[in-house]
């Protein structure tokens, strides 16, 4: 599970030292996480389903600032479609049903989404959204900020809408790596229907 030693990897200085200790420090956690998750989700979503961890191949000056994993129905790749995705920043880790890089479909999705209020309108209050991958930054899912992301989903090419729960570095749950696990499984299990009915063939 994520400790202290995994929010110190963004403190090292350098690509290449800072690579290492996320191959060595959180890579390990997002597979043994994952593997779990795809074992639990793969039942619920009929499907096969298969991790990806981000190697951040196209860096070749600054290190990362943050990294992240995804579980998706596609062997070659994720983010052509809504996945799941499980990540650390400095200050949280992210588990988040995925809309990036501009996914095939996207407008489509954003249209399912605004007709389906009822996939994320009564999720619990800790639910929260993210409109740029890049950037650390959340706010609160409400009706009114989910409508806005998805208007934007729909007009905006490079836009994007993420949607999940945070574990602050700070939080109580890492004392408890077994609550930590479920409260993950739990936030993915409650997007669970939006992700089924975005999937576009």
């Amino acid at each position: 599970m994520f400790t202290e030693k995994s929010f110190a990897v963004f403190e090292i200085e350098g690509l290449d030292e800072r690579m290492a200790a996320i191959r060595a420090e959180i890579q390990p956690i997002f597979q043994e996480l994952n593997e779990y998750f795809k074992e639990n989700l793969a039942p619920e979503m009929n499907d096969e389903l298969f991790i990806h961890i981000a190697q951040h191949r196209r860096r070749s000056v600054h290190p990362p600032e943050n990294t992240w994993s995804a579980i998706s129905r596609k062997k070659r790749g994720y983010k052509m479609e809504a996945h799941f995705q499980l990540g650390i920043f400095p200050e949280y880790v992210f588990m988040w049903l995925s809309l990036i890089d501009q996914p095939k479909g996207k407008e489509e999705m954003a249209e399912r989404l605004l007709e389906h209020p009822e996939w994320w309108n009564n999720l619990p209050e800790d639910m929260v959204i993210n409109t740029d991958h890049t950037i650390c930054a959340y706010e609160p899912l409400t009706t009114e900020s989910m409508e806005k992301a998805l208007q934007r989903l729909k007009k905006v090419k490079k836009s994007e809408l993420q949607i999940g729960r945070v574990i602050p570095k700070e939080s109580s749950l890492w004392q408890n790596p077994d609550q930590a696990q479920a409260y993950m499984l739990e936030t993915y299990h409650l997007l669970l229907e939006m992700n089924k009915g975005l999937q576009i063939e």
